[in-house]
């Protein structure tokens, strides 16, 4: 029993399949094909044994005609030939509406021969009990040949042209039956083998599933459309690559970047629990608590716009000017000992929200403020296709042997300055600026660094 489930199963086309659905819309088209085929070839045939009936009714009403004699009164002689026996079955001959030859017929028929008396090249049929086609033909005068004077009236039994009709029709039925199958069991074949190598590049991509794996299909040694497949697919697992290593990438920046405020909000904690502070260092410790929390705050904030804004461009627009006026202004009261931020340049719009860009220029301005000995200053420009806001420092700049790679995450240019940052500050600049559109880069200058920062005109 189960052998024979299994051979049911693989004969019959499962729809749910892709190969099934092929084979049973290969078997649509080809029944489709058969029965118009066979259809036309069964009007055709039938329309030719009606013409070989037709033929065969002529060829003996004029054998008969030939045989006769009509007198100069219109009377119609019979000339009968030595054997003519293969004539006088189904043959009737009649002196205007008398006849004078009548076979041995049915009732039906020699009714039907009876009405067909004085008729001209008239076909006619009947059907039950005997199914048979007459044919009437003329007998001229011979002084006037216009004149009608008789009719010979021959008839052929239909039985055998139509059993011929019906053997055809069940033979072309079979042979199409036959036809269904060879072509199901062709198109399962040729289905089978082209989806092979689909089924390949299924199974391989549920083995990497289970693991991360660099592996690609490739598109060596398949064809085109397969290898357009195979090309999508890993530009895909490239894509979701990249992603991973991103996410991955931001939660090690994250961690990073956290841990700093986080120990020293840790240590603050740790040192008023541990023993009674004054007033004065109660209020120096949660200052410092409150200073590290928004630190954090700060952290995660930049991170998650990075994150919420590097697959699409950032919507909105704003007045860079603007901006840069209101960076300067906090910088000066949270920052009063540091070089003075001066604003300079046009008024021009940018192509991202005002909070994006704030987000970009404060780790540009935190670096300046870092290295800078006297000033800093923000400069605003539009420039062909877009904007510019450049950020410089007099201070001793980025050392030759790092250059553009002060944008890499970690990357400090004096990691023994001492200041609490990891690094972030310039990679995460770069990130948002590229996911609104634009870019930042490293300018050359004498003295000093010059960060430059172009975005879409808004």
């Amino acid at each position: 029993m189960r052998r024979l489930r299994a051979a049911m199963l693989w004969r019959v086309p499962r729809p749910g399949t892709l190969r099934g659905r092929l084979a049973l819309l290969a078997l649509l088209a080809t029944a489709v094909w058969v029965a118009l085929l066979t259809g036309a070839f069964n009007l055709v045939l039938t329309a030719r044994l009606g013409e070989e009936a037709n033929g065969l009714l002529r060829t003996r009403a004029a054998a008969v005609a030939a045989t006769l004699e009509t007198g100069p009164d219109g009377n119609i002689v019979v000339h009968e030939p030595p054997d003519d026996h293969a004539l006088d079955t189904g043959i009737w001959i009649y002196q205007g509406s008398r006849a004078i030859e009548r076979p041995t017929a049915p009732k039906l028929l020699q009714q039907q021969a009876d009405q067909l008396a004085g008729e001209r090249r008239v076909f006619a049929e009947t059907t039950e009990p005997y199914a048979a086609r007459l044919y009437a033909l003329p007998v001229l005068a011979l002084p006037d040949h216009g004149r009608q004077v008789g009719t010979v009236i021959a008839s052929v039994g239909l039985d055998p042209y139509r059993s011929v009709a019906r053997a055809t029709l069940a033979g072309s039925a079979v042979l199409g039956l036959l036809l269904l199958g060879v072509v199901y069991l062709v198109t399962r074949a040729i289905v089978g083998r082209a989806l092979r190598p689909v089924a390949e590049m299924s199974a391989q991509a549920a083995r990497w599933s289970e693991r991360a794996t660099t592996e690609r299909f490739g598109v060596a040694g398949r064809p085109d459309e397969l290898g357009s497949l195979a090309a999508n697919l890993d530009e895909l697992l490239d894509r979701l690559a990249a992603v991973l290593r991103h996410e991955q990438q931001q939660s090690a920046e994250l961690s990073h970047e956290l841990r700093t405020p986080l120990a020293r909000i840790v240590a603050e904690t740790d040192w008023l629990t541990a023993r009674h502070r004054d007033a004065a260092g109660q209020r120096a410790s949660h200052a410092a608590i409150a200073s590290a929390a928004a630190t954090m705050q700060q952290i995660c904030e930049t991170l998650l716009s990075e994150a919420r804004t590097r697959s699409e461009p950032v919507p909105g627009r704003c007045a860079l000017l603007d901006v840069a006026h209101d960076l300067a202004r906090r910088s000066a009261e949270e920052h009063p000992r540091a070089p003075a931020v001066v604003v300079r340049g046009t008024a021009v719009t940018a192509g991202v929200a005002s909070t994006v860009a704030e987000r970009i220029l404060t780790p540009l301005l935190d670096n300046a403020r870092r290295y800078a000995e006297q000033a800093i200053t923000i400069e605003c420009a539009q420039v062909p296709g877009g904007v510019e806001v450049a950020v410089t420092d007099d201070g001793p700049g980025v050392p030759a042997d790092i250059g553009p790679a002060v944008f890499e995450p970690g990357r400090r240019a004096d990691p023994a300055d001492g200041h609490d940052g990891a690094g972030l500050g310039l990679a995460l600049a770069r990130r948002l600026t590229r996911a609104a559109g634009g870019d930042i880069l490293l300018a050359a200058q004498a003295k000093g660094a010059r960060f430059v920062v172009r975005l879409p005109a808004g």
